[in-house]
C-alpha cells in the first residue's frame, strides 16, 4: 500500500509539473509565433505556426521604435548598476556577517526596513533629489538609484551566505597575514558565489524590467530611454500592429532568459545549500 501510494504521488507530482512546464511554455510559444504574423493571422489561429518567417516585423518594430538603442541603454543602464550593487553590498554584508554586536543587529535591521518601503512612494522625492542634482532626465540618475532600491535584499541575502562561512577559515587567513579585504575577496566570495548569483539574478530581472522610474525620471529623450520605455511607442492612434509589438517585447524577454540559464545552476544551489543549512 505503501509504495501504491508513493507510485500515485510519483505520477501526480510528475503530471503537475508537465501541466505547470506548459503554462509557462505555451505564452513564449504564442510570443514566438505571433511575431511572425500581421494582425488577421495572429486573430484567426493564435496558436498556428506562420506561414512563412517572414523577419519584417522584428525589422519594423527596430526602427519605428529605435529599439536598438533602448536596448544598448538598458544594457548598459543595469550593468552598471548591478556593478554599484555589489560593490555596495558585499562589503556591507560582510561587515555584518564578522559583527556580533548590537550594532549590528540594528544596521542589519534598518536594511530589512526598506521591504516595508513600496517603490512608488519614493518616487516623488526621488523626482526632487534628481532635479535638485541636475540628473534629470538623465541614465546617471538611473544608475544611481536603481542600487538603493536592491541593497535592502542584496545585503539580507549575501549577509545570511556569509554567515554560514566558518570562522576557522578567516581566522586562518588573517593569522596568514591576509588583510580584511583579502579575506573578503579570497575566503568570502569563492564561497559566496551561488549568493552572488542569486542576487545577481534577481537585481537583473527588477533592473532590466524597471519601467516606472526610468520613464519619469529620463523623460522623452529617445538619445537614453530604455528599452521597457520605447516598446509602448509601438502602438500608435491607427491601431497596433500585435506582430511588431510581440516582436518587439521578445527583445526585452531574450535576455532574460539567457541570463537566466546562466545562473540557474548557481541559484540552484543556493536553494539548496539554504534547504540543507535549515
Amino acid at each position: 500500500m505503501t509504495r501504491f501510494t508513493a507510485r500515485i504521488g510519483s505520477i501526480a507530482s510528475g503530471t503537475l509539473a508537465w501541466i505547470y512546464a506548459a503554462l509557462l511554455l505555451i505564452p513564449l510559444y504564442f510570443f514566438l509565433v505571433s511575431s511572425f504574423k500581421t494582425n488577421e493571422q495572429i486573430f484567426e489561429s493564435p496558436l498556428a505556426l506562420p506561414g512563412s518567417w517572414d523577419l519584417s516585423n522584428f525589422s519594423t518594430a527596430i526602427h519605428q521604435a529605435d529599439l536598438g538603442l533602448a536596448i544598448a541603454n538598458s544594457a548598459l543602464t543595469t550593468i552598471a548598476a548591478l556593478v554599484l550593487t555589489l560593490l555596495l553590498a558585499l562589503p556591507a554584508s560582510f561587515a555584518l556577517a564578522r559583527s556580533t554586536g548590537r550594532a549590528g543587529r540594528i544596521v542589519e535591521g534598518v536594511f530589512a526596513l526598506g521591504f516595508l518601503i513600496p517603490s512608488f512612494a519614493a518616487l516623488f522625492p526621488t523626482f526632487l533629489l534628481a532635479a535638485a542634482l541636475g540628473l534629470f532626465h538623465t541614465r546617471t540618475f538611473v544608475v544611481f538609484l536603481l542600487p538603493a532600491t536592491a541593497l535592502p535584499l542584496s545585503v539580507v541575502i549575501l549577509t545570511s551566505f556569509m554567515r554560514t562561512i566558518p570562522r576557522e577559515l578567516e581566522e586562518a587567513a588573517s593569522m596568514d597575514g591576509a588583510s580584511p579585504l583579502q579575506v573578503l575577496r579570497q575566503v568570502y566570495l569563492p564561497i559566496c558565489v551561488p549568493g552572488i548569483a542569486t542576487v545577481l539574478l534577481l537585481n537583473f530581472l527588477s533592473f532590466w524590467n524597471a519601467y516606472l522610474y526610468p520613464l519619469i525620471l529620463i523623460g522623452p529623450d529617445t538619445a537614453q530611454r530604455t528599452i521597457q520605455v520605447a516598446l509602448p511607442t509601438l502602438k500608435v492612434d491607427a491601431g497596433t500592429d500585435y506582430g511588431v509589438l510581440m516582436a518587439g517585447t521578445l527583445f526585452t524577454l531574450l535576455p532574460v532568459y539567457l541570463v537566466y540559464t546562466l545562473l540557474q545552476r548557481q541559484m540552484q544551489r543556493a536553494l539548496l545549500s539554504g534547504a540543507v543549512k535549515g
